[in-house]
């Protein structure tokens, strides 16, 4: 039965943060040196002291709650896939086998095997509702959307052999949506999008067998796989990983990315701001937070029509303020210059803030916590997704035909709650930094006139290479410091960094998204910033926008003849904690980029998988996975692979 609009999912959960305060026995010093050792954001540092002395519970306190881990967990050893288990590897206990005889390899395998295809089918998903959604604006049934680049639908019309010629870009539409919706159960054997790989890149997926078929059939052959009694070889297991992931990256994700620049605008250069500080004091603040750009999009037409802007001044406030979390603000970042609030750590400490009328939420990375934080403060949590419903949120259900009338009902809600705010808890801290982001691999064309001078200015050596650095926050590691420390130290040794999600908003918050951070890069890199005018870190957009990564790894490979694991690139995520973070960097490895962990796979209980995923996939794919945590050695390991790379292609 569907749930009434506006309406609490459950029951409007009660705050207890002042019970807890009063049992905390903290002083200011422990107070400050928490903070510090929690993150490098010097936006979230005064917030997080905040929480701690007024008992809001943020992520670091769950985390802490938390120790010691599991060591079974933590190494993989543990199986839960039928009710024989749970079953865990002990071997000083001579417990080396499951209750179906698994060991160790197989157990570890099968648990990552199952992280790929949950981070593939999150990401696959999402590019499927917005197919769904340019299909239903090509029939009539979404008002309010609109092709925004033709031209770049009538070249992925022309991938799929669709014929343009003297119809309408709606009804072009149609048939390209249908095509792609096509992909996701395809029995041709092959994804469209696989062909802008170099042949060099097919050919080895071809001789290793994983070249992805369709999008659901691998994933739901993956599930297949993991059930008892199904895979029985951990490497077997784990190559069948490599084909799900590149279902994801080269289908669902890459689907995402093309469609919703056909529908919402391909990305191109601007510049805006970001951190904590882009919320207004006088302003209803509303926040958009997840993966999903087809409600966000309305929001921001709802908030702009003079009706809103009306009543939010009739309530006090000078006028309505957007800002973006996580992807779905890295969307409108890119897109529309929207400022960005910050990235995964950050959702709890914007509602810290005390100035936060209303967090809007569809689905991904998004903490069940926060109507426990919002019930301390005058902010309503909104849940949009019947995917993702929310314990303590307000339920307003998104549908693309109806996608305009909610977000006005959403905005109408946040200005109801403006007068509600207390001044006197309002903390905005520090400054807003500039970023300048739309990095799209069409824009990037257009900026440097083409892929050739690139490739020029790498050959030369004023450019080592080119490092991928994407991926999440993880309380494991200090906030941002991973992303920062590992972007700093690369450009300082001249290779040009392209990210994306919580990794690029990390550099901003850094000031790396500037022009003026080319000082910070090797001189050689730093010339060819200034020559071009761009920031030696390149914000390509969300997490489903790795695939735009790819798309500019494969544009290079072309350019130069080779397939792309012969290129002098690489990929990082240094705080990754997602499945589909593992998905990402296994479509890295699979489609030849040598990729560095920051955070530690649970892998470490099988000495056989280890040695696969770090040195076993050269022979398969030429490229493999390495975990290191410390990012300066992370960053040597990075600069070392793209020397050996340069070398092999005789520069």
């Amino acid at each position: 039965m569907e749930q009434k609009k506006g309406t609490y999912i459950r029951e409007r959960i009660a705050c207890t943060a002042l019970e807890r305060a009063k049992l905390s026995l903290m002083n200011p010093a422990v107070i400050e040196a928490k903070a510090e050792e929690r993150t490098i954001d010097e936006t979230a540092k005064p917030l997080l002291k905040l929480s701690l002395e007024e008992g809001i519970e943020t992520v670091w306190d769950r985390f802490e709650q938390q120790q010691p881990p599991c060591r079974f967990c933590a190494s993989g050893v543990s199986c839960n896939r039928c009710a024989m288990g749970p079953c865990r590897i002990i071997p000083e206990h001579n417990r080396l086998r499951g209750v179906c005889g698994a060991d160790a390899d197989l157990i570890v395998a099968r648990n990552l095997l199952d992280m790929i295809a949950t981070g593939a089918a999150a990401h696959s998903d999402h590019g499927r509702e917005i197919v769904e959604t340019l299909h239903k604006t090509a029939t009539g049934e979404a008002a309010g959307y609109m092709i925004s680049d033709p031209g770049k639908l009538r070249r992925i019309a022309g991938e799929y052999g669709i014929d343009g010629a003297g119809r309408d870009d709606l009804s072009v539409a149609a048939d390209v949506s249908l095509a792609m919706l096509e992909e996701y159960g395809t029995i041709k054997n092959e994804i469209c999008f696989t062909r802008r790989a170099p042949d060099a890149t097919r050919q080895v997926w071809d001789e290793a067998g994983i070249m992805p078929r369709s999008v659901d059939r691998e994933i739901v052959e993956a599930m297949h796989r993991v059930q008892m009694g199904v895979g029985a070889d951990y490497a077997n297991i784990l190559v069948h990983g490599l084909r799900t992931s590149l279902g994801d990256g080269w289908g669902g994700s890459l689907m995402a990315t093309d469609t919703s620049d056909i529908l919402f605008g391909t990305p191109d250069l601007n510049t805006s701001h970001v951190n904590l500080a882009v919320l207004k004091d006088d302003r209803v603040n509303i926040a958009l937070h997840g993966h999903n750009p087809v409600l966000s999009e309305m929001v921001v037409r709802a908030a702009g029509e003079p009706e809103m802007l009306d009543l939010a001044r009739e309530a006090g406030a000078d006028g309505i303020n957007l800002v973006g979390l996580c992807c779905t603000g890295n969307e409108l970042l890119m897109r529309k210059g929207i400022p960005q609030a910050g990235n995964h750590l950050n959702q709890e400490l914007i509602i810290a803030t005390g100035a936060l009328e209303v967090m809007i939420i569809d689905y991904q990375c998004i903490f069940p916590s926060l109507p426990r934080t919002a019930s301390c403060y005058h902010t309503r949590i909104v849940s949009t997704s019947p995917k993702s419903r929310v314990p303590g949120s307000l339920y307003f259900p998104f549908y693309p035909e109806s996608a305009l009338e909610t977000a006005r009902e959403i905005v109408r809600l946040g200005i109801e709650a403006f007068p509600e705010r207390d001044p006197a808890r309002v903390l905005i801290p520090g400054q807003p930094v500039e970023a300048m982001t739309g990095f799209s691999v069409e824009a990037i064309g257009r900026h440097f006139g083409g892929f050739s001078p690139l490739v020029d200015a790498i050959a030369e050596g004023s450019v080592l290479g080119v490092a991928g650095v994407v991926g999440c926050n993880n309380p494991k590691v200090r906030h941002d410091e991973g992303h920062v420390t590992l972007t700093r130290e690369l450009i300082r040794r001249g290779i040009l960094v392209a990210e994306t999600g919580c990794a690029a908003i990390a550099a901003g918050k850094a000031g790396l998204l500037r022009p003026e951070a080319a000082d910070m890069a090797a001189p050689g890199l730093a010339n060819v910033c200034r020559a071009f005018g761009i920031p030696p870190v390149l914000h390509m957009g969300s997490c489903v926008d790795c695939s735009r990564i790819l798309v500019l790894a494969a544009g290079l490979a072309r350019e130069i003849g080779v397939g792309i694991h012969r290129l002098p690139i690489a990929g990082a995520a240094p705080e990754w904690y997602s499945q589909k973070a593992v998905s990402i960097a296994s479509y890295f490895v699979a489609s030849g980029v040598y990729t560095v962990l920051g955070v530690m796979p649970k892998i470490t209980g099988s000495p056989a998988v280890v040695d696969l995923l770090t040195r076993g996939l050269d022979g398969l794919v030429h490229a493999t996975f390495a975990v290191e945590p410390d990012p300066v050695r992370a960053a040597d390991l990075i600069e070392a692979h793209i020397k050996e790379k340069r070398s092999g292609l005789g520069i």
